[in-house]
């Protein structure tokens, strides 16, 4: 009988809120000088009291609509007891018995549970001999999500962990960077030639989705190797070593009883009922990739667009401009040309106008303007305040199809390249390339490349 490996995942997201979960502090744990974005709640002093931030507890509950999960009658707050430098106040504000969130699905992996916690402070090791604690991130809140047991390949983990990440975008709740720690994810594996459950094993803090599968793939040839020498393993937390590609242990796993939980005592009960959510849910993933394939859209190009919410309100805003412009050509144009000059300002797509694009794709379509025309104007587009229309007109950059104009331009071209025109006529395909190019040229690239040829093809046959 072969081994069957079983995955839970544990992954933490920190949530986009403007202060941290228990204080008024400013959640900007990444762009800001080490321990400026601290109060003495934050920094565990004696006697401060935490206040829940109530927008951290509407994101998580907009999350749990969008997996269909189950949001609590009542919720509370519990002390995780430890003690490490990231959190001197030794324990950790999170939740136990009473989450936000229990059920639901993602990926068709089922959950177990979502719930809200305080981020620890980020330790750092590699300023010469001594650690050092940079407290902006203490006090961050940080949703957990608790998958159920039922992954069985570290390609499905991967899939998942990429799916929830897309799935906090879209809800425009996290960011959800892992290479910043912003999306963290732990794997609990366990191999068995039975149903029932090896020991378990987890891998922690893996900071990309390569580090998920890979570490996944060695845990459970790992386990197979042990098993089959006859050694018994060891329920542990293990990490992941990204150069040499192996995980190795760090210390006994602990249990719940380890952390001795209890209600919090400085936080009152909460009632979930109470919560009301203003914010409409957005489309989601799910939908998106239906929606925009039945507009006829490639799978990849999807992806690129879904991939961001910013982009997605982009390209909606665009799909909605009169009149309509075409979405085939709009997805061509704004996942190369747009998302390259974005990608080069150092801005976001939300800073630029959808209605001037989608005027764009529409002058294409309706062939007043060629692509190489397009691919001109698109930087200065996203530049200044002036509609594409206007920038056409001022600069006389419409494009010219009169066919008995451009076939009199195109007389000229061929009998200034009479030789060329002679081995296009003797099968040079590519001379055909020259002739049209020194029509483009001619018409200052004003003229459709497909019509030129068609002429140049009429005149010289």
């Amino acid at each position: 009988m072969s081994y069957k490996a079983t995955i839970g995942l544990e992954v933490h997201a920190e949530l986009k809120t403007t202060s941290k979960m228990f204080c008024g502090c400013e959640n900007n744990p990444h762009h800001a000088e080490p321990n400026t974005h601290t109060c003495p709640v934050c920094l565990a002093h004696p006697g401060t009291l935490p206040v829940p931030n109530k927008k951290a507890i509407e994101m998580v509950l907009l999350f749990g609509r969008a997996v269909d999960a189950t949001p609590a009658t009542y919720s509370e707050f519990d002390r995780k007891n430890y003690f490490y430098p990231d959190i001197p106040k030794a324990y950790q504000i999170s939740q136990y018995k009473f989450p936000f969130l229990t059920g639901g699905s993602l990926c068709e992996v089922a959950l177990t549970r979502v719930h809200l916690e305080e981020d620890t402070a980020r330790s750092i090791h590699d300023k010469g001999e001594d650690s050092l604690v940079d407290f902006n991130r203490a006090g961050v809140p940080l949703m957990e999500l608790v998958t159920e047991p039922v992954i069985h390949d570290a390609k499905t983990a991967g899939n998942f962990a990429r799916e929830l990440q897309l799935m906090l975008r879209t809800l425009h709740i996290s960011d959800a960077n892992m290479e910043r720690g912003e999306m963290r994810v732990e794997a609990n594996i366990s191999v068995s030639k039975t149903d029932e459950l090896g020991t378990k094993v987890e891998v922690k803090n893996l900071n990309s989705f390569k580090s998920v599968e890979a570490a996944i793939e060695y845990e459970i040839a790992r386990h197979i190797a042990a098993l089959e020498s006859g050694e018994v393993l060891q329920q542990e937390t293990r990490g992941w070593d990204e150069v040499k590609l192996r995980t190795f242990s760090q210390r006994s796993k602990e249990t719940a009883k380890d952390y001795r939980y209890f209600p919090d005592p400085d936080i009152p009960k909460i009632d979930v009922s109470r919560v009301r959510l203003d914010e409409i849910m957005p489309k989601l993933p799910a939908q998106l990739r239906n929606d925009y394939r039945e507009l006829g859209i490639k799978d990849e190009q999807i992806e690129i667009i879904i991939s961001d919410r910013n982009r997605v309100d982009f390209f909606e805003a665009t799909l909605s401009a009169t009149p309509k412009p075409d979405p085939i050509l709009a997805a061509n144009y704004l996942t190369s040309d747009v998302l390259g000059v974005v990608e080069g300002s150092g801005r976001t797509i939300s800073e630029y106008s959808a209605d001037y694009f989608a005027e764009l794709i529409v002058m294409l379509t309706e062939k007043r303007i060629n692509s190489r025309t397009a691919k001109d104007l698109i930087p200065e587009l996203f530049i200044g305040g002036t509609s594409p229309e206007e920038m056409v007109r001022e600069r006389g950059l419409g494009q010219v199809s009169d066919v008995t104009e451009l076939r009199t331009i195109l007389e000229k071209v061929i009998t200034e390249n009479e030789s060329v025109a002679t081995e296009f006529k003797e099968g040079k395909d590519a001379a055909m390339n020259f002739l049209v190019g020194q029509g483009m040229k001619a018409t200052r690239g004003a003229a459709d490349p497909a019509l030129l040829k068609e002429i140049i093809t009429g005149i010289l046959r």
